[in-house]
């Protein structure tokens, strides 16, 4: 799960702005009776405004490509069940919207069309980025914005007890231990059973080089231990087994932590947050020199296998649909990061408290880059595996054991 699923309604002013000239590329989109081309889309955006609003931008971006499009939403939590179902049916929607973590699943059953095969250009787009959108080599989904994981911090706090703002690991431990007091804790960050936790802890996984796929490698078992010993040690509250990723940003906003781990989304409740002084960095590293890894969350769009007429119909869809100036606008709007690098860019020199989240997502990565169709089995076994730690209940070794052994079962 990527954190955009929850924020369905931010979506709405973006929608209604008016399409970019030239951002589709054109179709002579005629069906067999001499009308326009009918395609047909599908994506999980039920709530109001943003499923009228989705409508219409999807209804504007056919109609450049000459083309009429039929769209449909599902709840989010049937949406995988339907979309398999489609693939079993071979009625897949044309134009169909993917959470990212979802889409090596939907990918190998050959049911979606690459973009590259569609000639779709995507020469302006951050690589880390592209990389969501891939699956074996091959490109299937573009994501209009993405957003990632960074380090949130109390600027009165650290400036209070002279707190350097951490960058390494045994910078953001001493922090946490000088932050710790019994008004509040040092940190907070969401341990929650699934993939809120799970998805917080993988910048430490991969920042000290280790692989969702190898949870016995002394990289794994140094960050879980690391991850965990904040807790252990009364730096980050043991609840946080507990917490979502809005129940540590909750705590942050109380003062009740000086430093959590969270995302964009969580900007406008932090602004609205009255005497809160906060400022965010990239997610502090083992060592000095080396480079924050964290995860991207964000859907992607993509083209549903049919006919070559109606694949490239759709992919003037998609092409539309991702236009970096719609990029910019929604990201200016939502506190997400546009996929266009120049567009990126832009946005950091215009919302400078987004720099260190459009940082991040330059060397971000794909949440199933190094486990693919096992990452619901990661997602499960890490989550349990940290939570048992943090809980007293196992070993770092012993825990991570029978998470490897778990995934391996899949």
């Amino acid at each position: 799960m990527t954190r955009t699923r929850t924020r369905r309604a931010a979506l709405a002013a973006v929608l209604a702005l008016p399409l970019a000239l030239g951002a589709c590329s054109s179709s002579s989109g005629d069906d067999a009776s001499g009308g326009p081309l009918e395609l047909t889309a599908l994506d999980y955006y039920t709530d109001e405004p943003s499923h009228t609003d989705t409508e219409k931008r999807l209804s504007d971006c056919a109609a450049q490509a000459g083309a009429t499009i039929s769209h449909s939403s599902v709840p989010s939590s049937q949406y995988n069940a339907r979309v398999l179902q489609q693939v079993s049916a071979k009625t897949v929607p044309d134009v169909v919207m993917v959470n990212n973590p979802d889409l090596p699943q939907f990918a190998s059953t050959g049911a979606l069309v690459p973009l590259t095969d569609l000639d779709v250009d995507t020469s302006g787009y951050l690589p880390s980025v592209l990389e969501t959108g891939q699956y074996e080599g091959d490109l299937y989904g573009l994501a209009p914005n993405v957003n990632t994981l960074v380090l949130f911090y109390n600027t009165q706090m650290l400036a209070d007890a002279g707190v350097a703002v951490p960058t390494t690991w045994p910078e953001l431990e001493a922090a946490a231990a000088a932050l710790t007091t019994p008004e509040h804790q040092g940190f907070a960050y969401a341990a929650a059973s699934g993939t809120e936790g799970t998805w917080t802890f993988i910048p430490f996984l991969w920042g000290n080089g280790g692989s969702q796929l190898d949870l016995t490698s002394p990289q794994a078992q140094e960050a879980v231990s690391f991850y965990t010993g904040l807790a252990t040690k009364g730096y980050v509250s043991t609840s946080a087994v507990n917490w979502t990723q809005a129940d540590a940003k909750d705590q942050f906003a109380a003062g009740r932590a000086a430093m959590m781990i969270n995302g964009p989304w969580q900007i406008p409740s932090l602004n609205a947050t009255e005497g809160l002084q906060w400022a965010s960095t990239t997610i502090p590293v083992p060592a000095a020199g080396d480079t924050p890894v964290a995860p991207l969350g964000g859907e992607l769009w993509t083209v549903g296998r049919s006919t070559p007429e109606r694949e490239q119909a759709a992919a003037s869809v998609v092409t539309c649909l991702n236009a970096p100036q719609t990029q910019l606008a929604t990201a200016l709007q939502n506190n997400t990061v546009p996929s266009d690098s120049a567009s990126a860019q832009q946005l950091a020199q215009q919302q400078p408290e987004m720099a260190p989240i459009v940082q991040t997502v330059t060397t971000a990565k794909a949440l199933t880059s190094d486990s693919g169709l096992k990452w619901p089995a990661v997602d499960a076994a890490l989550s349990t595996a940290i939570q048992a730690v943090i809980s007293g209940q196992e070993s770092v070794p012993d825990a991570l054991a029978a998470a490897q052994a778990d995934v391996e079962a899949q």
